[in-house]
């Protein structure tokens, strides 16, 4: 019998938790000798160049050393410094954190703002502290700004952490094509975190989707029996109803997505339709951030797509995923990420597919 998503109620212990704090399997190979900055935005080849510095320059001593630096040490913390990284999706961003988190030897740690958020209420807060305060590093990636209890958490977080000598590297997304917005949201950042702000060296890394480089523009949907067809023959494949897989998200704790997913070969979604609810859609991109950090394909069917394919043969699409309000809203930035991202994951689930009709045959 096909498991589902829908069956598995994940119980993660504080354990799995903290183990979880390193970089996804997708960028476990990531280094900045494999970082390959696109020509036409210098803006990247900066940004390696500044990770480097920034990753050589932990652990230093300060200027002056000796017995008297020594002691300087011991009677008041390090004075911390920060990295942050902004620019649009798909630019190398996530690339660079953890090729930063690989270079720097010590206690270091790495997880998403999400997963971060998810620790503190898990441990508490001055717990969080005390367990994160002995690290060299704490690297962040997908800094969010739109929402202000968390934001308001997490910068009193980094400023605990800095305070205590512990460097802090983050990234954040902006949309590719607003204008100005990557200044402002570096802003935003450096206002929240006011005390420490002059301890952060902010960079804005222009560039296009390096997904839609590869040629991953549109969400593949494939005809329902193929999908089901799919499920029902690869060992580890999951098969759920997209409402019913969105009623059981309600159920589940955002930061449990990734045990969720654990052991899962390919995931197989059908009847995908549009969202027009931030409640649906955040708990999704939060389903579709760990499917891919977890480089699990996904393979879809569109609703009202059954035996078929999409117009006059072609592969159909799965369009409007997020209703136009919704790409417009504050959260817009997590939307346009996991259209990407999905598309992606959707492309390996149709090769998957390619492949096994081609050994079939």
């Amino acid at each position: 019998m096909t498991d589902s998503l829908r069956a598995r109620r994940p119980e993660p212990t504080l354990e799995r938790l903290l183990a979880d704090l390193v970089p996804p399997p997708r960028f476990s190979e990531a280094r900045l000798d494999n970082y390959v900055p696109d020509p036409a935005h210098p803006s990247q080849e900066q940004a390696k160049q500044l990770v480097s510095a920034f990753g050589a320059s932990l652990g230093r001593p300060a200027p002056g050393g000796g017995l008297r630096a020594l002691l300087r040490r011991r009677s008041a913390p390090a004075r911390a410094r920060g990295l942050y990284l902004d620019g649009g999706f798909g630019v190398g961003k996530t690339h660079l954190l953890t090729s930063l988190f690989h270079a720097v030897e010590g206690q270091r740690v790495y997880g998403t703002f999400v997963e971060y958020t998810d620790l503190v209420g898990a441990l508490g807060f001055q717990r969080a502290v005390e367990l994160l305060g002995d690290s060299v590093l704490v690297c962040i990636d997908e800094f969010e700004l739109d929402d202000p209890g968390d934001t308001l958490l997490m910068t009193r977080l980094i400023r605990e952490l800095s305070d205590r000598g512990v460097a802090v590297a983050a990234t954040s997304n902006t949309l590719p094509d607003a204008l100005g917005e990557g200044r402002f949201a570096a802003q935003d950042f450096l206002r929240e975190i006011q005390a420490m702000a002059e301890r952060f060296e902010v960079l804005r890394i222009d560039g296009e989707d390096y997904r839609r480089r590869d040629g991953v523009r549109e969400i593949a949907a494939l005809p329902r029996t193929v999908v089901e067809g799919h499920a029902g023959s690869l060992d580890g494949a999951t098969l759920d109803g997209f409402d019913e897989l969105l009623a059981h998200l309600v159920t589940v704790h955002p930061s449990r997505y990734g045990a969720l997913i654990d052991e899962v070969a390919a995931a197989h979604l059908t009847d995908v339709h549009g969202l027009s609810h931030h409640h649906d859609a955040l708990r999704f991109v939060v389903l579709v951030d760990r499917l891919y950090d977890r480089e699990v394909p996904v393979l879809l069917s569109a609703q009202g797509v059954g035996g078929g394919a999409g117009r006059e043969g072609e592969p159909a699409v799965i369009e409007d995923l997020f209703s136009a309000d919704l790409l417009r809203s504050g959260y817009r930035k997590k939307y346009f990420r996991a259209l990407s991202r999905l598309a992606s994951l959707a492309r390996d689930g149709a090769e998957m597919v390619g492949t096994a009709e081609r050994s079939a045959g």
